[in-house]
């Protein structure tokens, strides 16, 4: 068999093999809508100043016993890092999982499709291609079929097209890859490229992979400034797309920058500083009214992964973690 055929039927297994997988995008019918409650362990990863640090098996027994239905593991120390975890480890996490009766939602990686993009003699597109790869083949091990993946931070001396052309070609490589293992990448708007909604719908409608999906938040339309009009629409216009969304609260601390000269203060960017939900300005109940119109099929992810009112003991975690767990009640 020529290159050329072989390639081709590559092509072809590695799209049969992606339909197969489960990930299900909004069905437009509201009755489909459930509330899916999933806490992400980088909650309790001692990320940020004072912030509590649990192994991952005490974040399991936290999550648990918090009342969550499902987690999501952060796929880098100190958690479920692919250093550490071989398959000895992947089989008794799956296990412990199982035991605990948790659903475990999706793998949360940590990659940065630009990254290296001034130095075109090293193969950055392909090497993270390769390390999400390998994050789908643990999802797959530990019995989930969904990794959260990013796009790119922008560079500003690099032309801006060929650091989009960058991350297309990095989810077609990765979208691939991880299809061989059954797992679907969702997309976040974190990053700066396509990061608001009309640019990430035409960033998956160019990758075209039909396991390349969107992990879509409230938090970049929020900060963005949408109103709650545009809010709504954004939810309609990532429909085809959405297969999980996180959530968390945030408020707005202004900041100035003294001018002597002036005797006057000069207008910064805010500073932001996540809350208990419901006591921020992001527009949730649009939201999440917005994904229940559309038949939303996913988790509804909580995180606390920024300085949060009230510090990072085990104690206010916990308590932010309630709050989330009876706030979301409402969307029933």
């Amino acid at each position: 068999m020529t290159m050329k055929k072989l390639l081709f039927l590559f092509i072809v297994l590695t799209f049969l093999s992606a339909l197969t997988i489960g990930q299900k995008t909004p069905s437009g019918n509201p009755e489909d809508f459930k509330i899916k409650t999933c806490l992400h362990s980088v909650s309790y990863s001692g990320a940020w100043r004072g912030q509590a640090l649990l192994t991952v098996d005490e974040f399991l027994v936290k999550a648990k016993n918090l009342g969550f239905d499902g987690v999501m593991l952060v796929a880098k120390q100190p958690h479920v890092s692919l250093l550490e975890y071989d398959d000895a480890a992947r089989k008794k996490l799956r296990s412990r999982i199982k035991e605990l009766g948790l659903e475990l939602v999706c793998i949360a990686g940590y990659n940065d499709f630009t990254a290296g993009a001034d130095r075109t003699a090293i193969p950055n597109v392909e090497i993270q291609a390769v390390y999400i790869g390998e994050m789908a083949r643990l999802a797959s091990d530990l019995g989930t079929n969904m990794v959260r993946i990013y796009t790119g931070f922008e560079h500003p001396d690099i032309a801006f097209d060929r650091q989009y052309s960058l991350v297309v070609k990095g989810l077609q490589m990765a979208g691939a890859i991880a299809a061989r293992y059954g797992v679907t990448l969702a997309v976040q708007n974190h990053h700066d490229i396509a990061v608001h909604h009309d640019a990430m719908k035409w960033l998956l409608d160019e990758v075209n992979l039909p396991n390349v999906r969107a992990a879509f938040d409230c938090w970049a339309p929020a900060f963005q400034g949408l109103s709650s009009d545009e809010i709504k629409k954004a939810v309609y216009i990532m429909k085809p797309y959405i297969v999980h969304t996180t959530v968390a609260d945030y408020e707005q601390l202004p900041r100035f920058k003294y001018e002597s000269s002036q005797s006057n203060y000069t207008p910064l960017l805010s500073h932001a500083v996540a809350v208990p939900m419901g006591e921020g300005f992001l527009d949730y109940k649009t939201f999440i009214n917005a994904l229940k119109e559309i038949g939303y099929q996913g988790y509804i992810t909580y995180e606390m992964c920024s300085v949060l009112k009230g510090g990072g003991s085990v104690e206010n975690l916990d308590n932010c973690a309630k709050v989330f767990l009876e706030y979301i009640k409402q969307f029933k």
